[in-house]
């Protein structure tokens, strides 16, 4: 650390540039810093900065990391201490842009597999973004010193020697009883688990964090959907709310909470950490949420399950459209959530087309079958169960012709579950909806497509231009990706790894052979393999503000870049 504190001295007062020198690696008690690039100015993105603590000063122990579960657990707890240290630990020095500015890629109410603290046996490696002092674009030695060399080791180093076992094991034991749940889910044909006493509504509409007050209404379950799970560390078995393979409806009046326990549903594909009130609601990982996105690009898609001839022609076997409309775009959603292998759907009726949805008595009559290209998802919904043994959930609060082929039905009152599936079925048998079934009697698999890789070039100009702009964008090369509608994409770091996943696509993977689905599935074993690192240009040196999406966030995005073509 001598020759770090030496070089701050040397270059203080001069260009910012000249905090070049820097760059390298020094040795502490017991740990490594690393700085791995140093910004050029210092208005610009932060210095990538690591603090590896190395041996038996890690502290780390074989039960962190005995299973993939335990890894981002223990991972995602370090994480969250070093931000509280430096949070309090760190103090913002004067100067110009970021100067001072220590951060780490906090994580939010999901345990996400992240970059940002990596756990090995013998060593924990922290990645942090630092604004190096600046006076104007002058160097502030002296503060970079104090920074650098004492306050942020002190604060990284203290934080995780002092991390508090109590809690780790807590963390630990968490992650151990939600992997035990999904077992269960796929062990006896269920697709989510929700436990007595969730808190399932969040503080805002703006927030993650669970809502807190008088006015909350824990969940539980109802007698007839009950099941009791028995999970490792814990003496009584978990009571809640199983929803088996099949059709699920969620039903009941407007306000009384389908909408809540639905997006409760959706990001149980996640784990979430102790406190949040969701960490015992688990979800199928496959389970993917359909909406209709008016305006959305589709790229050859076979949507003829749901759309026959349309007027002019246009072939629906492969659809493509610049300007999809709320119906063309929900069965486009669905067909590529296929494709990726998705096998549980979640759709709220408030946030889909209605002509999708339903096409009633009175609408046959009136416009015939041959007249209209949509067959309605409630004529769909059965065949997609038999045929490829995918199941739905689906919130409804204005269409009863979907009784008829739920084979649960759960009403929300006041925000209390009920089972009303046997009063449904009599409702359905007793009141005829009038309806005739539409669109054939068979649900085929959905057709690959390999990837043009010519569409799938990055460059702007001369230059690779790909990078993330917050949770809900991506820009790639000349392409805006739109993904504010993608409603399991929960964190701007997977965004980022998103974008750096494209680019790895493009660079090594996409031939012109390869499918979209194989293109996602190499990429999941590379991560799985060497973690996500291996997708960052900055392999080895700092991918520190990355976490893992799935497969089915990474195709969404592909699927709505402008330039996509597939081979024909």
């Amino acid at each position: 650390m001598q020759r770090l504190r030496d070089t701050l001295r040397r270059i203080h007062g001069k260009g910012y540039k000249a905090y070049k020198d820097i760059a390298g690696t020094y040795r502490g008690d017991g740990w490594l810093l690393h700085i791995d690039h140093v910004q050029g100015d210092p208005f610009a993105a932060p210095s990538r900065v690591r603090l590896e603590l190395t041996g038996a000063g890690a502290g780390v122990e074989a039960a962190w990391l005995s299973t993939p579960e335990r890894r981002v657990a223990a991972s995602d707890y370090a994480a969250r201490c070093v931000a509280d240290a430096l949070r309090g630990g760190v103090r913002r020095t004067g100067g110009h842009g970021r100067s001072g500015e220590v951060t780490i890629d906090r994580p939010g109410q999901e345990a996400l597999e992240r970059t940002a603290v990596v756990i090995a046996t013998d060593r924990i490696d922290v990645r942090l973004a630092v604004g190096l002092p600046a006076a104007g674009r002058s160097v502030l030695g002296s503060a970079a010193a104090r920074l650098l060399c004492d306050e942020l080791p002190a604060a990284v180093a203290g934080a995780l020697r002092g991390l508090d076992r109590r809690r780790m094991t807590e963390r630990l034991q968490l992650a151990d009883q939600q992997a035990a749940i999904r077992a269960w889910l796929r062990e006896q044909d269920c697709v989510a688990f929700v436990a007595d006493g969730a808190v399932l509504p969040r503080e805002s509409g703006a927030g993650n964090r669970p809502l807190r007050g008088a006015e909350v209404v824990p969940f539980r379950a109802p007698d007839e959907l009950a099941v009791r799970i028995e999970l490792p560390h814990r003496q009584d078995p978990l009571r809640g709310m199983a929803i088996r393979r099949g059709v699920t409806l969620i039903v009941g009046g407007g306000y009384h909470g389908k909408s809540t326990l639905l997006q409760a549903i959706e990001r149980g594909v996640y784990n979430h950490v102790p406190g949040d009130g969701r960490e015992y609601v688990i979800t199928d990982e496959t389970a993917v949420k359909i909406r209709a996105e008016d305006g959305r690009r589709v790229e050859c898609v076979d949507i003829s399950p749901f759309i026959g001839q349309l007027p002019l022609g246009k072939d629906t076997r492969r659809f493509r459209s610049e300007d999809a409309s709320g119906s063309t775009s929900q069965a486009a959603g669905i067909v590529e959530a296929l494709e990726v292998g998705a096998r549980t759907l979640l759709i709220d009726e408030d946030t889909s087309a209605t002509n999708f949805m339903i096409r009633d008595a009175r609408m046959q009559a009136l416009v015939a079958k041959d007249k209209e290209p949509i067959t309605p998802f409630v004529d769909k919904v059965r065949q997609l169960y038999a045929d490829q043994g995918v199941s739905t959930i689906l919130v409804l609060g204005g269409s009863g012709d979907y009784f008829g082929v739920a084979d649960t039905v759960l009403m929300l009152d006041a925000y209390r579950a009920r089972d009303v599936t046997l009063e449904a079925r009599r409702i359905a048998e007793t009141m005829d909806s009038g309806r005739a079934a539409e669109g054939g009697d068979r649900f085929a698999a959905p057709t690959p497509r390999a990837i043009d890789p010519a569409s799938f070039d990055a460059s702007r100009g001369r230059r690779e231009k790909v990078d993330a702009r917050g949770r809900a964008s991506v820009r790639y090369g000349e392409a805006e990706i739109d993904l504010s509608l993608v409603a399991q994409l929960v964190d701007p770091s997977q965004t980022r790894a998103i974008a750096e996943m494209m680019r790895y696509a493009a660079q090594r993977l996409a031939d012109g052979r390869r499918t979209l689905a194989g293109l996602c599935e190499l990429l999941e074993a590379q991560v799985a393999a060497h973690g996500l690192d291996a997708i960052s240009p900055h392999y080895g040196k700092h991918p520190g503000d990355l976490a893992r999406p799935r497969r089915y966030e990474l195709a969404a995005a592909i699927n709505r870049l402008r330039t996509l073509r597939v081979q024909e």
